[in-house]
């Protein structure tokens, strides 16, 4: 039965046509793409485990395992369904990633004025130790998280910002959304991070900032109130600002049409 197996193995090797070959090659590297874009969540693990099944169910014939075949393949017959229902958020989440990678060059542009404001509003705020935590939204849309929160029109400067997040306002607790260069909305509820990496020192701010940017495209702003720290997170990633003077270079960076582009280059050098 193994003879059989290899035998037919060798017979398909020969008979492959170059079409093949750039069929296998495309089919590949659309699975690799997908296993980086759901890399760090729930439905990366579980496709872990997929593929262990699918190991055992391919060499189950060949080893003359009948029952486990006859269940596995009854299985894989409803494998596709059940994922799409399951796993319906985080695949969402890696196709704007995707839509994100693929059009990074029609990423809105922020003013170098609403830049500004943002980053002296967050490192005053740091200053005096005041919590805060702005999304500002990209390619992917926040519109799932803008509309039950409390919706604004306002142009981003840096006392509205100091105003919200001040702990005597009613609208401290939560994020506020930049959207097209204005402030969205306030008190918006952001998803926290599952991943288990993240650090037992974050709390529950920075870990709806990682999760933000997990499921989307998003850059998010982070200030500790109790280390008086800000942070930037995007794609999954946190990253501490030293002053003002990185933070702003990062923002600019990243909001430039060459920026994106190189921000995306440099995540396909790190996958």
């Amino acid at each position: 039965m193994i003879g059989n197996f290899f035998s037919a193995i060798w017979w398909t090797l020969s008979t492959l046509r170059l079409n093949d070959v750039v069929d296998i090659a495309i089919l590949a590297y659309v699975i690799y793409r997908s296993l980086l874009l759901l890399r760090g969540t729930r439905a990366f693990q579980s496709m872990l485990g997929l593929l262990v099944l699918f190991f055992i169910y391919a060499l189950s014939a060949p080893l003359a395992l009948y029952t486990v075949h006859w269940l596995l393949e009854k299985f894989f017959f409803y494998l596709i369904l059940a994922v799409i229902i399951l796993f319906q958020n985080d695949i969402r989440a890696a196709l704007a990633k995707a839509g994100g990678r693929l059009f990074a060059s029609f990423n809105a542009k922020a003013d170098t004025s609403m830049i500004e404001d943002l980053v002296r509003a967050c490192f005053a705020l740091a200053s005096r130790r005041m919590g805060a935590l702005v999304a500002i939204q990209r390619s992917a849309t926040l519109d799932d998280y803008v509309e039950p929160a409390l919706a604004l029109d306002a142009r981003v400067s840096q006392e509205l910002l100091m105003s919200i997040f001040h702990p005597t306002s009613p609208l401290h607790d939560g994020a506020v959304v930049v959207k097209s260069g204005r402030l969205a909305a306030a008190k918006v509820v952001l998803p926290l991070s599952l991943s288990k990496d993240v650090s037992r020192f974050f709390g529950t701010r920075h870990r709806a900032a990682l999760g933000l940017t997990e499921e989307t495209d998003a850059v998010v702003l982070v200030v500790s109130e109790e280390r008086g720290i800000v942070s930037l997170a995007m794609s999954g990633a946190l990253t501490p600002m030293a002053d003002v003077n990185e933070l702003r270079q990062r923002l600019q960076e990243v909001f430039s049409a060459k920026g994106a582009d190189a921000a995306a280059a440099g995540r396909e050098l790190e996958d």
